[in-house]
């Protein structure tokens, strides 16, 4: 018995659910009248006749001319059709939920979009979001620095650079009388405004940096780049056509020896490692790896041997 009541609850409760969903789309706009019975118009009816009936209606039911309790309400519901009729994408919406009663949710949608839809301009939404994300952004930005700067002031090597800087003003003599702590103290935030702190990560905030400056500097932005690219593809083949006639000169013509920056170019690329990893590498490794001249081929083979049999040997 129970499966069964629960059963038929849950008939009932969907049949009301998709009486509530199903029920007539038309009826968002003048509740369960029509707005065109409501004028006493037909659906044909141009703007002219629209206005005219509204006025006439407007002077039989309107409260200062009516004082009957109801005609307030009927006035309301008249004032409501007139709305909605006399504008004619509204009236374009009302027809085609008319048309489509079935398509409840898209009328629905339409409806709320036209009535309670911000009608602002978007350029003002636009300066609107960025003032606000720009505000958030430099507070952001001053919390994080402040958090950063408080942090290093607690760490033993800002408190050294502090005592030193003392120390230069006091011409090397420092006041150590516990009297004179809260004048000490003063005198360290009058030092620590002096020193500048170099926190990465959380650089002191810029205006130039927010995203509503960069904004309106876009197109500045944009403009300076392809001229910077434009300049770029323009001068490279020449830079490079200059750079190989030198390097041909110096080291295939006049023999010279390499330089020490040419010849750790040779060794870096020689050994198929980035910049960066190149830069990593300690000075005497570099110096032992460039001594190498690995760019020629035998020295290259040899070192690799080495590095082989160095490889078997550690296993």
């Amino acid at each position: 018995m129970a499966p069964a009541a629960t059963i038929r609850w849950s008939a009932l409760v969907s049949a009301l659910i998709l009486s509530l969903l199903l029920s007539p789309s038309t009826a968002i706009y003048c509740d369960e009248d029509d707005c065109y019975d409501l004028l006493g118009v037909s659906q044909n009816a141009n703007a002219s006749e629209i206005k005219k009936a509204y006025y006439k209606l407007s002077l039989k039911y309107h409260p200062d001319k009516n004082p009957d309790p109801e005609s307030r309400k009927v006035f309301v519901k008249v004032a409501n059709a007139y709305e909605i009729l006399k504008d004619e994408a509204t009236r374009e919406q009302y027809d085609y939920a008319i048309a489509h009663p079935e398509e409840v949710f898209y009328n629905t949608a339409r409806y709320y979009q036209a009535y309670y839809a911000h009608k602002t301009d978007p350029r003002a939404v636009l300066v609107g979001l960025l003032l606000i994300l720009s505000g958030f952004q430099y507070f952001n930005q001053w919390t994080r620095y402040n958090q950063a700067v408080e942090m290093v002031k607690k760490t033993p090597a800002y408190k050294n650079r502090l005592r030193a800087l003392e120390l230069e003003r006091n011409g090397g003599t420092t006041n150590k009388k516990k009297t004179h702590r809260q004048m000490n103290k003063k005198m360290e935030e009058d030092l620590s405004k002096e020193l500048e702190l170099q926190i990465n990560g959380a650089e002191k905030p810029s205006i130039w940096g927010l995203v509503g400056i960069r904004f309106v500097l876009l197109p500045y932005t944009l403009g300076k780049l392809a001229k910077d690219r434009l300049l770029i593809a323009f001068f490279y083949p020449i830079q490079l056509l200059l750079w190989s006639g030198c390097w041909f000169w110096r080291y295939k013509l006049k023999r010279a020896p390499y330089s020490w920056d040419d010849a750790s170019y040779l060794t870096q690329r020689s050994l198929g490692v980035s910049i960066d990893a190149w830069r990593n590498i300690d000075d005497s490794t570099k110096e032992d790896l460039v001594g190498r001249h690995l760019w020629e081929k035998s020295n290259m083979e040899s070192y690799q041997s080495e590095m082989r049999k160095e490889s078997k040997r550690r296993r």
